[in-house]
């Protein structure tokens, strides 16, 4: 009897005033002709999107809105005020819905798309307690456009808009679209703003439609006669100054100097002029152009130096000698602190057992040679001790182990290409908004497992990145050098001894390696409902070094390998792909109502010098974690079928890792509340080895048995996301591990920085 009570209450319509009807919406039905038919359904859309108001919510009959405003009625306080405030809504009745108004509405949407004969009809279909509004729109035939006429005066403004003629979004036989007329205004006034009509704006172009004719229209462009002289006319840069150290109360009393015809405020502590310059496209006596006007603000922001970058232009007191108009141009730069410094202390706790306290300090000079250089140096510290042993082992005798770290490494970000000038490249690479950049690294890493072994990693790598346009980035790295050394106790010599494949990886560490990356990303246009992001990298190492000792000591046997310094180096082939797909399910783009799938590929193909072998330690695929199948823990999985002797000394210190990965994830997010959202996952994946190993039997990659050997695992996540910071938490529970049946099948909770993918 309740819930028939409740049910009944929900339906709302108890709660309609008395001597109305409850709006439930419209229908709108579109007739129009044969040759029409394809547009339908974009017209169906424009003329439902002026309907008003929205009816009450409803979902199977039920409207629960309606029930919790009554609920609130006459009260000011109380959980019967809160539930309306939050959870109710006031009834929407038929006398709110403005019938004519809205009928008109749709008449001038018909006559944008061209339907200047059309009509919209209106029929109120009611109930005892209900009433809906359905509109028939009668489109008629569609205009076409039959003729186009650019200005023909002989002005210099009208030359100009001619001259924009090959680039019309106009074609003779397009159907009339104000929507297309509108874009074309603005087509025409970014070509003006590139030729120097700085005062020109697209409310001063005008469109004669002619539609008397039969089904068809001719266009004619017009500048208005009320466009002010400045704006029919182009200008000329005259001074351009420099400012990089603008505050909001600065007077600028230092006196400039003259760079290249600029002037330039020195600030000789922090830039030289030639670090500004260069990312400047803005000079003097050259045509003002808008292109030039926001590649120089991107530029300069890209620089990463300053906070704000503004341009102000404004008329230069007197033409120039030829009676061109000109105008001067402020460009005010504000700084960002030019050093800081950043400690972080850190609780690390791993899957096997290890505990302990991890430091990271960071160091930023943003102009370190005084050309707007980004220095980074970055020193990590961390001590470690095993406080329980990993399941299946003694605990006395295998606690107690300790594992440091110590590292420092440094990047030097130079903002333009250090190549020579070639007729083919121009290093400013003119045409892009984005600043050019060469990469210097270096680094040093100390790693000890107490009673086992100590490695020390020498890094050095020197390179490019690029951008040409906001989707569109790639990086070449010509010299990516890695040298490793490495010393271990008897007790460790054993277990390598018996693991030839593991004791390659550890001892050939001297990489000689080149790689190229090029990535495709459309996150940054957000107003795209499907967002694609691709990336693929190429890295070759050794190949160089291989063919320098073939010549120099010649042809060597299939167990014989060369050396560097009485290093073996590694010679190799990587390739990594990685695809997503980002697909907003609201068409508003600022929802989070998303899908999100992720696909990785990468495979290293060992020969030559590594014949036989597999690829360098720190070269290798390991899989799981929390920006991977998050049910497992980072390198716990494969390679392929195999799996580990928990009693295995060597779990304690080397991760699973492979020669080849797939992975693949997809993501389910939605909004929750303010800075909160929620999520369901899939992840699937698993690593392989290229050549066989004895030692991890079932590692091998081969086509037949791959997909059994995917380990899966699914959950659901919660993230705080307040923009410029993530925190995510995420529990996923294995559904299948690479060999089969998890041995544990208990969820992990990942808490994390950022999304995974």
């Amino acid at each position: 009897m309740l819930v028939n009570l409740f049910l009944a209450g929900c339906s709302g319509l108890r709660y309609v005033p008395a001597g109305q009807k409850l709006y439930t919406g419209s229908k709108v039905i579109i007739n129009t002709p044969p040759e029409s038919k394809k547009n339908v359904g974009a017209l169906q859309t424009e003329l439902t999107s002026v309907l008003r108001p929205a009816p009450n919510f409803s979902f199977l009959g039920l409207r629960p809105k309606l029930y919790f405003w009554h609920l609130g009625v006459g009260k000011k306080k109380g959980l019967g005020h809160f539930l309306a405030g939050k959870l109710g809504e006031a009834p929407v009745v038929l006398s709110q819905v403005q019938i004519g108004p809205t009928r008109k509405l749709m008449v001038n949407r018909l006559d944008n798309r061209g339907y200047f004969k059309g009509a919209v009809s209106s029929e109120v279909v009611a109930q005892e307690k209900t009433a809906q509004v359905n509109y028939t729109a009668n489109t008629g035939r569609r205009y076409l456009i039959k003729e186009i006429f650019f200005p023909q005066r002989d002005t210099l403004i009208d030359a100009a808009i001619r001259a924009t003629q090959p680039e019309s979004l106009l074609s003779v036989g397009d159907p009339y679209d104000l929507d297309v007329l509108t874009n074309e205004r603005v087509r025409i006034d970014l070509a003006l703003k590139n030729k120097g009509y700085y005062y020109f704006n697209p409310n001063y172009l005008l469109f004669q439609v002619d539609s008397t004719l039969d089904g068809q229209v001719s266009i004619h462009y017009r500048v208005k006669a009320e466009a002010p002289a400045k704006a029919t006319q182009p200008y000329w840069l005259d001074k351009v100054s420099l400012n990089t150290d603008y505050v909001l109360t600065d007077s600028v009393h230092r006196q400039p100097i003259i760079y290249h015809k600029y002037l330039y405020y020195p600030d000789e502590s922090m830039f030289r002029a030639s670090a500004i310059t260069r990312a400047v496209f803005l000079t003097p006596d050259s045509l003002f152009r808008q292109r030039r006007r926001d590649q120089t603000l991107s530029r300069l922001m890209s620089l990463g130096t300053f906070r704000f970058v503004e341009i102000k232009f404004s008329p230069a007191t007197a033409g120039d000698s030829a009676g061109r108009a000109r105008l001067d141009t402020d460009i005010r730069m504000t700084q960002l602190r030019k050093k800081s410094l950043r400690a972080e202390l850190q609780l690390v706790t791993k899957t096997n057992g290890f505990t302990g306290p991890g430091l990271t300090v960071s160091f930023r000079n943003r102009s370190a040679l005084r050309g707007a250089e980004q220095l980074l140096i970055n020193g990590v510290a961390s001590y470690e001790t095993q406080t329980k042993a990993p399941p299946g082992t003694e605990s006395r005798s295998n606690t107690g182990l300790i594992s440091t770290e110590f590292g420092i490494d440094a990047r030097l970000i130079v903002p333009r290409l250090i190549v020579p000038q070639l007729p083919i490249l121009n290093p400013r690479l003119v045409n892009s908004d984005f600043q050019p950049r060469t990469t210097f690294g270096a680094g040093i890493k100390y790693v000890t497992r107490t009673g086992y072994f100590a490695t020390t990693n020498y890094t050095f790598n020197y390179g490019y990145s690029w951008k040409t346009s906001i989707t569109n980035e790639q990086e070449f790295r010509p010299i990516d050098i890695t040298y490793g050394t490495f010393a271990s106790t008897p007790a460790f010599d054993s277990v390598l001894n018996a693991k030839p494949f593991l004791k390659q990886a550890f001892q050939q560490q001297f990489i000689l390696g080149s790689s190229y990356r090029y990535t495709f990303n459309q996150q940054a246009l957000e107003k795209r409902r499907q967002q694609i992001f691709f990336q693929g990298m190429v890295e070759v190492s050794g190949n160089a070094a291989n063919a320098l000792g073939g010549f120099t000591a010649g042809k060597k046997s299939p167990t014989e390998y060369y050396t560097i310094a009485g290093q073996r180096f590694a010679q190799y082939a990587k390739f990594d792909l990685e695809l997503r797909e980002y697909y907003r399910i609201s068409p508003k783009p600022t929802s989070g109502d998303r899908i999100v799938g992720r696909l990785q590929l990468g495979i290293g193909l060992p020969y030559g010098n590594s014949g036989g072998g597999s690829l360098p330690y720190l070269r290798q695929y390991g899989i799981g974690g929390p920006n991977s199948i998050r049910a497992f823990a980072a390198r716990q999985l494969g390679p392929g079928s195999y799996k580990p002797a928990a009693t295995d000394i060597i779990s304690n210190y080397y991760d699973q890792v492979g020669d080849l990965r797939l992975e693949g994830n997809i993501e389910y997010r939605q909004d929750l509340f303010p800075y909160v959202k929620g999520a369901l996952f899939m992840d699937a994946g698993n690593i392989w080895l290229v050549n066989n190993d004895p030692s991890r039997p079932g590692g091998q990659f081969h086509a037949n048995t791959f997909l059994q050997q995917l380990a899966v695992g699914a959950g659901a996540g919660l993230r705080i996301d307040v923009q410029f910071f993530v925190i995510r938490f995420d529990y996923a529970v294995p559904l299948r591990a690479n060999y089969g049946t998890p041995d544990d099948k208990s969820g992990r909770l990942n808490l994390a920085i950022g999304y995974p993918f």
